[in-house]
């Protein structure tokens, strides 16, 4: 992709509005420097001299829209807890739109704590519930999402099996959509895999696919894949072997773009975040693809989950075509 090509998809980003709906996290980091082990098990010391907070998990895909100038509606649960109320401010500080997240008084706000010494992840810590949400705060988000879809411009469904995401929950928020003709955009998990049929983009990652087709070679079993779900477009996503896209029209390979990679984390909330707003700005599906891959590349070259921006995603095309 060419630099006007490029700026003619980008130029339109601001104009479009994202709904996300999905698992609402509270990403912690913990940083420090470790030169010695404990005494009390084999285990590094990190003596820590910072702690930040980002939105995570459905939050980090809104994060990434809306740092790509473009508008995003979030839709999800968090507890009615300190926690809840920090990822609510971090979400609005981040330009999202929250008024559409409910508080569940029943359920914490899950958090990852991530430690972080000398650059590298020493350990992660999960603070959450995998019990079944009630049936108050699911309908509530479905009403948010309902009064929402008239609005947006696509819905991206971020799983990530933390509850919110039922098959009954999956089907009911893929009706509405389609009631009010929304293109869907889904990154999977595995407990539901197959209950989104129909949708503009199925984004599951190599093991989510291996473990659903019982196969680990996209190029054999993506076609069968997107026959199964009657998706316009699947595109698995391979780590460092990049991206498979499969179509109506075609299959192909895309090759990682990265220069350096530090943290593949968030990286596929990147992807999904890039490759549906090029989708509604009128790129092609291999546009699309090529343009979520080299922000995927950029975001890894960074320690920490960190969203693409406007800048990052210019400066790397840019590196690639210099």
């Amino acid at each position: 992709m060419d630099s006007k090509r490029f700026h003619d998809l980008a130029d339109q980003f601001s104009q479009k509005h994202m709904l996300v709906i999905g698992d609402l996290m509270l990403d912690a980091y913990m940083w420090g420097s470790t030169n010695r082990i404990s005494p009390e098990a084999p285990v590094p010391i990190v003596s820590v001299s910072e702690v930040t907070h980002n939105p995570g998990g459905a939050a980090n895909v809104g994060w990434n829209i809306a740092s790509l100038s473009a508008k995003v509606t979030m839709a999800g649960i968090v507890g009615d807890d300190s926690h809840g109320e920090q990822l609510l401010d971090l979400m609005a500080e981040r330009g999202m739109q929250v008024h559409s997240v409910v508080k569940d008084q029943h359920r914490p706000t899950t958090v990852k704590t991530r430690v972080i010494a000398q650059g590298q992840q020493v350990v992660r810590a999960d603070q959450e519930s995998m019990e079944e949400l009630s049936g108050e705060s699911l309908n509530a988000v479905l009403d948010s999402v309902e009064q929402c879809l008239n609005d947006v411009d696509g819905l991206i469904i971020a799983d990530y099996n933390k509850g919110l995401l039922t098959e009954k929950m999956i089907n009911t928020i893929l009706s509405l959509a389609n009631a009010s003709s929304v293109p869907v955009y889904v990154d999977p998990k595995h407990d539901h895999f197959f209950a989104f049929s129909g949708v503009r983009l199925f984004k599951p990652n190599a093991a989510e696919f291996a473990r659903a087709m019982d196969s680990t070679d996209p190029q054999s079993g993506a076609k069968s894949l997107w026959e199964k779900l009657n998706a316009e477009h699947v595109l698995v996503t391979l780590g460092a072997e990049g991206m498979f896209l499969t179509t109506a029209e075609d299959s192909f390979s895309i090759k990682t773009k990265a220069r350096a990679v530090h943290d593949v984390s968030g990286a596929g909330d990147t992807v999904i975040a890039v490759y549906a707003l090029a989708d509604q700005c009128g790129a092609s599906p291999e546009e699309a693809a090529n343009l979520a891959n080299l922000a995927a590349g950029r975001v890894c070259e960074e320690v920490g989950v960190i969203p693409i921006n406007l800048d990052m995603l210019t400066e790397i095309l840019n590196h690639h075509h210099s």
